[in-house]
């Protein structure tokens, strides 16, 4: 092992590996481990597999690393080479799902394509398709980006058909996360704030036209405001949340010793498995994931400025877009559960069960590992460049 920097390894095929990203990312994917396997056990156990969803999880993760590995070998080059046919089979998935014979309803939401073995929810990966368009798009264009306001709506509008496609699902919360996480690129790539404030509030308004256009998203939204007003039926899932994370207290309870996930918890292992690790790990715990997160989120954003100096611009924008996405789908999970955002069924990444979800991701890690390696090669190459 050649050391490059005291965060980066070079491994005997010559990858450059990123130390603190991958110890970080193995830290929440035990913990995620060890905690869908508590709040799964006793679900698991009634339909005679108490590790069941452990099992699946793993068998989940290898597949997730096993594409991470891939594409750590796969050039940036190429992504930005094909970034508008990779867009088009994002728009085709996200077409597909809709089609009945092909999208398959789980629980009144036609998001999953069944593959046999396993439901892929489709919008997972067409989200990592479309923000490599926006990325392709900021190098491409970056003049224009930045001087006119159509060089900040086109783009915008690409994602809003993709986010209009999630809604038909529906899949509310995936939609704004795909638009925001695409505004914060855009605006990094140099958008004009003006533009940027412009495209918000308007966006702003149209999603709330959006939402009141249905009862059912409306009393989504509106339930979190006060859910004790109707504790069993809108606001039942926060108010089990919030209970779960009362109990936790300052240590929490134990492992494996949450009450709520007796199947008082709807969503348990999924959507609400942040008030299990509260419950379990009281605020000790929530501080720990919060730092970890925060963590990731801002190694990721610090890939991407160290990838903008050494002058690969789509590369800076990929990694920008995953550090962006992860820190806002995280902290929107974390605040669904705390109570205060409108409850979203929303994956906490790396660590909730969800096998598309968890394939996905940490495939999309591997692609920030690809990037950090590039980026040290440039590094080098440039420093070599200029000693000369």
């Amino acid at each position: 092992m050649i050391a490059i920097n005291p965060t980066t390894r070079q491994n005997n095929n010559g990858f450059h590996l990123d130390m603190v990203s991958v110890a970080l990312v193995s830290v929440i994917l035990l913990v995620g481990l060890v905690m869908v396997t508590s709040a799964s056990v006793t679900m698991g156990a009634k339909d005679g597999e108490p590790f069941g969803y452990l099992i699946r999880q793993s068998a989940s993760l290898f597949g997730g690393l096993t594409c991470a590995l891939i594409m750590m070998f796969v050039p940036l080059e190429r992504w930005q080479k094909y970034s508008t046919p990779l867009l088009l089979l994002g728009m085709v998935m996200l077409l597909l799902v809709l089609l009945p014979g092909i999208g398959h309803v789980v629980k009144g939401s036609r998001r999953w394509i069944h593959l046999g073995f396993i439901n892929f929810q489709a919008s997972e990966l067409a989200r990592i398709l479309l923000l490599t368009y926006v990325a392709s798009y900021v190098v491409r264009r970056e003049q224009e980006l930045q001087t006119t306001f159509m060089g900040l709506l086109f783009p915008l509008g690409i994602l809003a058909v993709g986010a209009g496609l999630l809604l038909v699902e529906p899949d509310f919360g995936s939609g704004v996360i795909l638009l925001a996480t695409g505004l914060g690129v855009l605006f990094l790539a140099g958008a004009r704030l003006r533009y940027v404030f412009m495209i918000c509030g308007g966006g702003a308004v149209l999603i709330a036209l959006v939402a009141v256009q249905s009862a059912y998203r409306v009393k989504r939204l509106t339930a979190f405001l006060d859910p004790w007003a109707d504790p069993y039926k809108t606001g039942f899932q926060l108010t089990q949340s919030l209970i779960a994370i009362g109990r936790g207290e300052w240590f929490g309870v134990g492992l494996g010793a949450s009450v709520q996930k007796l199947f008082y918890l709807p969503e348990a292992h999924t959507d609400f498995l942040f008030a299990v690790l509260s419950e379990e790990f009281g605020f000790i715990g929530i501080f720990v994931m919060v730092a970890l997160v925060m963590a990731l989120a801002f190694r990721a954003l610090m890939i991407a400025r160290s990838a903008s100096g050494a002058g690969l611009k789509f590369h800076a924008a990929m990694a920008a877009a995953f550090g962006i996405w992860y820190g806002l789908q995280s902290f929107t999970n974390m605040g669904v559960n705390m109570g205060l955002l409108p409850t979203k069924g929303l994956t906490l990444p790396f660590l909730s069960y969800g096998r598309s979800s968890l394939i996905v991701t940490v495939l999309w890690f591997g692609v920030l590992l690809r990037i950090h390696h590039e980026t040290v090669l440039a590094q080098i190459a440039n420093l070599r460049g200029g000693s000369k």
